[in-house]
């Protein structure tokens, strides 16, 4: 059994190098994306979807609802860091490095609270799939991806890829030590709906 770990799909935030707001929805290219991810993740199969409660990522998983008729079930727990004040700002008007070891942003989370947040996300993302007969689809954020992958998953070698692409696929097993089996895969895209933006 596996774990389908999705980021999800391209918005305007995304394209313009803005660090997002909580309520920007996929832009078209986004959802042309999310619909091409749709139809590879049903060719695969799946029982059950655990989604970030953004937008963004909801309208990511929403084909998978039309196409398989799977539950959706959303959690705050998977969401993308918070930068608190500078959401909505383009990344040439940061005042620092939002990526930062060190960097708090005010009214965000530190780094160590969004770490034990995701380690939280990754227990539930566990317990859920030992609950099911079959895979399980978590679709959310690219620096929740990189986290999980960075600090819960075995890597053969290297690092985690310093960025998700929209729409990529991961796949990892569901029982410890949690093996990679596939990292950061946008072949279900054709060139024109590639890896372009960004931003968190």
């Amino acid at each position: 059994m596996s774990i389908l770990l999705v980021r999800h799909g391209e918005t305007a935030g995304n394209a313009t190098r803005v660090l997002q707001t909580a309520d920007i929805a996929l832009n078209e290219r986004g959802q042309r994306q999310a619909a091409l991810l749709g139809e590879r993740l049903c060719g695969l199969g799946f029982v059950h979807v655990l989604c970030s409660d953004l937008v963004r990522a909801r309208m990511t998983a929403a084909p998978l609802l039309a196409r398989a008729g799977v539950r959706i079930e959303e959690t705050p727990l998977l969401q993308e860091r918070n930068f608190g004040d500078l959401r909505g700002t383009p990344y040439t008007a940061l005042p620092g490095n939002p990526f930062a070891p060190d960097f708090h942003p005010t009214g965000g989370e530190s780094w160590d609270e969004f770490h034990a947040r995701v380690a939280a996300a990754f227990a539930l993302i566990v317990t859920r799939r030992r609950q099911l007969q079959g895979d399980l689809v978590v679709v959310t954020h690219g620096l929740v991806c990189r986290a999980i992958i960075g600090r819960h998953v075995t890597l053969v070698e290297g690092a985690p890829p310093d960025r998700f692409d929209n729409t990529s696929l991961t796949i990892l097993d569901a029982d410890p030590p949690h093996c990679l089996r596939l990292l950061n895969c946008t072949r279900h895209l054709p060139p024109e709906l590639g890896p372009a933006g960004t931003a968190a």
